[in-house]
């Protein structure tokens, strides 16, 4: 329990700094954002607890493709909010825009 409350208190402190950083600067905050913490942590917590190298090249492998599906919330966001919509509707429609590209890839790659 302990390790699992461990992971849970990383991630949120990871969130949470990146919020604050922010406020003061959003590239610093786009940097941290963009790298793939989540990603690592999830691999160094499966080699901690299964040493299961085969697993960690399968997530890998699958983050890999599933990136790309997620580039389409962030084109479509800015685009939308420059272009004067508002920002839930402009989150709500790159969200599902994401949820479709994401549908897609997965029946490609499956």
């Amino acid at each position: 329990m302990i390790y699992f409350l461990t992971k849970v208190f990383t991630s949120a402190i990871l969130i949470a700094v990146i919020s604050e950083i922010s406020k003061r600067s959003s590239i610093w905050a786009a940097t941290l954002a963009s790298l793939p913490l989540v990603s690592l942590l999830s691999i160094i917590w499966i080699y901690t607890e299964k040493k299961n190298t085969a697993q960690i090249i399968d997530l890998s492998k699958d983050i890999f493709w599933l990136v790309l599906p997620s580039l389409a919330f962030f084109i479509l966001l800015p685009i939308l909010l420059q272009r004067g919509l508002n920002f839930w509707p402009s989150l709500l429609t790159s969200s599902l825009a994401t949820l479709i590209c994401y549908a897609v890839t997965l029946k490609l790659i499956s």
